[in-house]
């Protein structure tokens, strides 16, 4: 059992004004770096623009059937699920268009999602393969 409060999103979002912002969809690829300098500079530049990122697109890559290639590409999501995060966006997509080995990716996704989750964000996945807990 959590000592933390349940968020109560209507008494939080009760009093909150409009804002003329645009929620924006970025894909990860389009990022030039996931260093926190980097993503500094863009989240205030997206901001000076009137730019809000809602979700961050992932494509992924598990065409390998290697279990450091798994691993790396595993690394490279997660840097992208913090990057999200760190930009205020509420959601992750992850996009994989086949996976040679289910057994060996399952787990590094699964990771991912569980790391999407502590970072307050949602985690989706478009593949071939379901998350055990889908």
């Amino acid at each position: 059992m959590s000592a933390s409060p349940t968020p109560n999103v209507e008494r939080t979002i009760e009093r909150c004004r409009p804002e003329d912002v645009t929620p924006v969809r970025i894909e990860a690829d389009t990022l030039e770096s996931t260093a926190p300098e980097y993503l500094r500079d863009l989240k205030r530049e997206l901001a000076t623009e009137g730019y809000a990122p809602s979700a961050l697109d992932i494509r992924a890559c598990f065409d390998d059937d290697c279990s450091l290639a798994t691993q790396d590409e595993a690394d490279r999501i997660r840097g992208h699920v913090r990057a999200a995060a760190f930009l205020g966006a509420s959601s992750v997509t992850v996009t994989c268009d086949s996976v040679p080995d289910a057994e060996k990716v399952r787990p590094a996704l699964a990771a991912c999602a569980e790391r999407a989750r502590r970072e307050g964000l949602a985690f989706e996945l478009d593949a071939p393969i379901t998350l055990d807990d889908e």
